[in-house]
């Protein structure tokens, strides 16, 4: 597997990089479009095509150092995936780099979410998502892509989700209305909902980005699209005021499905993913 942009061999050398990328093409739950063990490295081939300057914060953050980590390949079981990803999460953690997982599908975050939680013990979780992902059990999994929300709850006493537009009835027990910002809650608002969410999060936060969060217009390559999502803009925009009043402790970007026919999405998601970086590590 290639690694994260096309930087020269000083630049993504992991004993000086602040950021490690850790790939995990893992598709082992998916109920619809299969496909998203492949989006790493769509990803990944995508990210040679960046340029490394970024106008809105004027910054490069590649020199900041980019590592890539190999992939994690367990596929036996999302228990053992999940274990590797925490393994090699709180090895990140212990080295002091800045984490950024990609995905695969959204299970694959359950690992990173245990392994902040051993690392910080006061923390947030900020998801971006189409679906609430709250089931406690789906199809005989405690571990399926449709659970990662309820089993990020054991570890974390203070999740916000934004975007969410599908849910199931029994998912109802699990989600905390008034950390929850609906799909059509957010396009009605005329208050500064960005702002609401960023008021609930405790000062040290980990995201997850679900790209189904985004409008299919924006992002179709996913396991999963719902209509009614959110822009692009929206989201940088979010971010930026998260990382304005918090410390991001990690990023996870999940359920890349891509098309070989249109590369566009691929772009995006790579793109989201630089852009990110060049405002965590600007001083605003």
């Amino acid at each position: 597997m290639r690694k994260y942009g096309d930087f020269s061999a000083a630049e993504t050398m992991y004993e000086t990089a602040a950021i490690a990328i850790l790939p995990v093409p893992y598709d082992g739950t998916s109920t619809w479009i299969k496909g998203a063990d492949k989006g790493p490295e769509a990803l990944l081939e995508a990210s040679y095509n960046l340029e490394f300057y970024d106008i809105e914060t004027d910054s490069e953050v590649y020199k900041r150092g980019i590592a890539t980590l190999p992939p994690i390949l367990t596929n036996d079981s999302p228990e053992n995936m999940s274990a590797e990803v925490q393994q090699r999460m709180e090895v990140l953690y212990a080295d002091g780099k800045f984490p950024v997982l990609i995905g695969g599908e959204h299970s694959v975050s359950i690992g990173a979410f245990r392994a902040a939680a051993k690392h910080f013990p006061d923390f947030s979780i900020l998801q971006l998502d189409a679906h609430s992902d709250m089931r406690n059990v789906y199809e005989g999994s405690s571990h399926n892509h449709a659970c990662v929300m309820a089993r990020a709850k054991e570890v974390c006493d203070s999740i916000t989700q934004v975007g969410i537009r599908s849910s199931a009835i029994e998912e109802r027990q699990n989600i905390t209305p008034e950390r929850t910002f609906y799909a059509h809650q957010i396009h009605t608002s005329t208050e500064d909902w960005m702002q609401q969410v960023s008021n609930q999060l405790k000062e040290q936060v980990y995201i997850t980005i679900d790209l189904d969060v985004l409008d299919p217009a924006y992002m179709p390559s996913t396991g999963t699209p719902e209509p009614d999502g959110l822009s692009y803009r929206q989201v940088m925009n979010l971010l930026k005021t998260i990382i304005r009043n918090h410390q991001v402790i990690g990023l996870d970007v999940v359920e890349l499905c891509p098309n070989p026919s249109n590369k566009a999405p691929d772009f995006l998601a790579a793109k989201l993913i630089y852009q990110f970086l060049s405002m965590n590590f600007h001083k605003y």
